[in-house]
């Protein structure tokens, strides 16, 4: 039974500054490295980063001496990245983990494989402690009951032939969220409690949270 594990890293970073926030260094230590070291202890066989033209030689140097590591071009969408590394797959089960969490545990990603391989499709996720407002045109209209509400995370788990037959039958759209595409096909997503310290970095400000929680 093999395990792969996708990382999209096809975006431009255009919120986060003049820099690649993959390859902004945290103690010496690039941000997707992080990620990587995680995925590379853990349970994976292979790890596919899908990654931009630009950074593309930057990564090869970064990962030259790891076994489990593959780097191919990344698309013009997060969906279309995932796409081009789901069809460079050798697989039973697939994670897929945006490149840009770092602070994700080795942990956290061999337990999504051990439910992955029973519940065929899963998303790692928080639940939401915020109280959450449904507002329109500035004004508050409703308060919606947090008890039932997760904040989505990942990696997301899936069974290999589930999510790319979902891809193809939905290319050229734009979903952000892999678990959205099996959801709109009306197909069960279970949810795996993760932690929330595991954020996406996507600002300046956000490399200072990191930096508290990786110290």
């Amino acid at each position: 039974m093999k395990i792969n594990a996708i990382i999209p890293a096809g975006g431009t970073s255009s919120r986060f500054g003049n820099r690649n926030k993959l390859l902004e260094k945290i103690y010496d230590k690039e941000v997707i490295k992080y990620t990587i070291d995680a995925f590379s202890a853990s349970d994976v066989d292979e790890i596919i980063i899908c990654a931009n033209p630009t950074i593309m030689n930057e990564l090869q140097s970064i990962f030259a001496n790891y076994s489990k590591v593959k780097i191919i071009e990344g698309g013009s969408s997060r969906q279309e990245s995932v796409f081009n590394g789901l069809n460079a797959c050798n697989c039973d089960f697939v994670l897929i983990h945006d490149g840009a969490r770092p602070m994700i545990s080795t942990d956290l990603i061999n337990r999504a494989i051990e439910m992955v391989k029973d519940k065929k499709a899963l998303t790692v996720a928080t639940k939401t402690v915020d109280t959450i407002k449904e507002v329109e045109n500035g004004k508050i209209v409703k308060t919606i009951d947090r008890a039932k509400l997760y904040n989505t995370q990942t990696p997301q788990a899936f069974e290999y032939d589930l999510i790319f037959e979902a891809h193809r039958k939905l290319i050229g759209q734009n979903f952000t969220d892999d678990a959205g595409m099996l959801e709109k096909l009306g197909i069960d997503v279970y949810i795996l409690d993760g932690s929330y310290k595991n954020i996406k970095i996507t600002t300046q400000n956000d490399i200072e949270v990191a930096k508290v929680y990786l110290k």
